[in-house]
């Protein structure tokens, strides 16, 4: 995966194609999750290094290497000028490394000439570069191999564990950290890690290591950042700083690389990107050292606060099972109460006929004697792919009459226009009819509107008229827009309305309700990919329209990915992706009149899988004060995709009528 970003440019290392051998490319999220860790690891190395430059000799202990290349790296660029790098792993991996570096010519240059073979557990050593074969969980062992090795315990070592330890038991691993917090007077220790193991993508990380037969230890019993810090604090170490992998890209990597990685190729997962860097970290502890090693920086914005209080909990049950249909396993979709108890699903990404695609197929859900019935749609359309697509938007102009607004197939594609979708006045979702779908033919002026998604489309009046309010979103040209439009819903031309008001800053993936004739807009990703906890009201006046800032208190917790409803002047947020890691987003009601925020938790205990609140979508139900949850989920880094299997009852009588 490092080889793959490397050849992509993410980062530069021409030694990975040495060590990897075969290069396969990697997608885009998996590019961007590799050079966040490789930048944390090169840049606490390198402070390391620069920090001890006048000492005349230090070292490098690299716990559990594999065919990690940064010593051909650090000697490439000439940093290793009185610095002995020791490479420690199980002795079949290390004799792999030690054929490889003698048969390609580049990497046995570095080594250079004085380089020997060991018979023992010492594979290779040259002057400033050792190959120890020896189990890490074994401490005697490893300490005589170190040792034997020519291991200097008074000199300034550096200890890296990048994705090691935590595949030891606790008590060996606890026990290597305290040795060499004992053992070494000058020392520092870079560690890298999984954190967060009990929430919805934390569960799906940690199946994933098990069904690999590599269960990740420590995460039972240092759940989080601050866990570990106790860990090494408690060991011997003096100094410890930590920080989660969003942390650390929002404030030790500079604007300008941070913008040159996000524009390297086209993105659009952006939710499993901050959700795997949230469940990873990097920590660096340290002892005895002068000036103190301290490359992690004091967070120069504040750590995303969670919820200050939370108010009380959501039940939340698994619809009975619904016929079998796979075609509610999706993400990215949007469902639309098109009747009452009757929901249309259209697009996303899931599950269909066995395989995961773009869902060509429509689903009804319809509800009848109590029960709710999910079925299949068949589409009359002249192109069997126009439904295809993900992150547009559907709104209900009648009992007969949707509208679909832009979406995408691929982050690279130019956006997919408009579609009516028609159904009888006597639809029968017992027996549904075939829904007719037609491409709207726009005028130019309109057309900007539709090229986009993650945008949102609102029903909003104007005197006496109603249009379509598209705000926001994402296009192939632009990471995150700004603009809107309004579209008549007579001709779908596009409307000049006067606004006024503090125009809110750039946004896709937010939340917006229809509301006294205007629009609620709630969170959103903003243009340097960080959340939003910003509410507007988009207000009618008499000339126009005008912005409002709702201001809640306590804050809105930033997030994008969420759905949104309102109900009696109650603003309801479902779910969504916040950088605050300790917990995930549950519902948040905010009382439109006073702005109080109340912020639930979503009791899951009923459910046997882990339920996903971002990239689904939500139809609430305001007679039964319901919200039925459907689909949501997504790619989890590698470890799989997870897509919520059945449709999910919120019941939310108990908080609104509390609230």
């Amino acid at each position: 995966s490092k080889c793959s970003a490397a050849a992509r440019g993410y980062i530069q290392d021409r030694f990975l194609q040495l060590l990897a051998g075969r290069r396969r490319r990697r997608a885009p999220l998996i590019h961007r999750g590799y050079y966040v860790r490789a930048r944390a690891v090169d840049h606490c190395v390198q402070d390391f290094l620069l920090k001890t430059q006048s000492h005349p000799r230090t070292q490098i202990l690299s716990l559990g290497a594999g065919f990690d290349s940064l010593y051909f790296r650090l000697k490439d660029m000439g940093l290793l000028c009185q610095t002995v790098v020791y490479e420690v792993d199980f002795p079949n991996v290390v004799c792999q490394k030690a054929t490889l570096i003698k048969r390609i010519k580049e990497l046995s240059a570095l080594v250079g000439d004085t380089a020997v073979e060991g018979l023992g557990a010492v594979t290779f050593s040259s002057e400033n570069y050792k190959l120890l074969g020896v189990d890490l969980s074994e401490l005697s062992e490893l300490e005589r191999t170190l040792k034997e090795a020519g291991l200097d315990s008074e000199i300034p070592t550096l200890f890296i564990a990048e994705v090691v330890l935590t595949y030891m038991e606790n008590s060996r691993s606890d026990a290597l950290i305290q040795w060499a917090a004992e053992h070494f007077p000058q020392a520092c220790f870079l560690l890298y890690e999984q954190v967060h193991a009990e929430d919805p993508f934390g569960r799906v990380m940690q199946q994933h290591f098990s069904q690999l037969n590599s269960a990740l230890h420590s995460l039972a019993q240092y759940p989080d950042c601050e866990a570990q810090q106790r860990r090494f604090l408690g060991r011997g170490w003096t100094e410890c700083s930590v920080m989660d992998m969003n942390e650390f890209f929002t404030c030790c990597i500079p604007e300008d690389e941070r913008q040159r990685v996000q524009s390297l190729e086209p993105f659009d997962e952006y939710e499993e990107w901050h959700l795997k860097c949230s469940h990873y970290f990097v920590l660096t502890a340290s002892k005895g050292m002068e000036p103190s090693w301290t490359p992690l920086p004091s967070v120069t914005v504040p750590r995303c606060a969670g919820p200050v209080g939370i108010a009380g909990s959501v039940p939340a049950a698994e619809c009975a099972k619904l016929s079998g249909i796979s075609g509610m396993r999706r993400y990215g979709h949007r469902s639309v109460l098109i009747k009452p108890n009757v929901i249309l699903t259209t697009g996303g990404f899931g599950e269909e006929d066995g395989q995961h695609c773009r869902m060509r197929n429509f689903h009804v859900l319809s509800k009848t004697a109590g029960c709710w019935k999910a079925v299949c749609v068949t589409k009359k359309s002249p192109d069997k792919r126009w439904g295809e697509r993900l992150y547009h938007t559907v709104s209900c102009l009648s009992d007969s009459l949707a509208l679909m607004v832009g979406g995408r197939t691929s982050p690279s594609s130019a956006g997919l226009g408009m579609l009516w979708l028609k159904f009888p006045d006597t639809y029968n979702p017992s027996d549904p009819d075939d829904i007719a779908v037609e491409l709207v033919n726009l005028q130019p002026a309109a057309e900007p509107a539709t090229l986009r998604w993650r945008h949102s489309t609102t029903e909003v009046t104007f005197k006496g008229e109603q249009y379509l309010f598209v705000y926001g979103g994402c296009s192939a040209l632009d990471p995150v827009l700004g603009d809107w439009y309004f579209l008549d819903t007579q001709e779908l031309s596009n409307t000049v309305i006067a606004v006024e008001g503090p125009v809110p800053e750039s946004r896709h993936s937010h939340s917006a309700c229809s509301w006294e004739g205007g629009v609620l807009i709630a969170g959103g990703l903003g243009a340097a990919e960080q959340p939003l906890g910003s509410v507007f009201l988009l207000k009618e006046l008499e000339h126009g329209f005008q912005w409002q800032v709702v201001e809640t208190h306590p804050p809105l917790i930033p997030r994008y990915s969420h759905t949104a409803h309102v109900h009696e002047g109650k603003l309801l947020l479902v779910g969504g992706v916040w950088f605050h890691a300790s917990s995930v987003p549950g519902i948040t009601v905010i009382d439109l009149m006073t702005g109080l925020c109340l912020d639930y938790v979503i009791n899951v205990e009923h459910l046997e899988w882990p339920l996903m609140l971002h990239n689904h979508s939500s139809v609430f139900l305001p007679n039964e004060k319901e919200l039925l949850v459907i689909g949501g989920g997504g790619n989890c880094f590698s470890f799989g995709t997870h897509l919520n299997p059945e449709p999910v009852w919120l019941s939310l009588s108990n908080i609104l009528t509390s609230h």
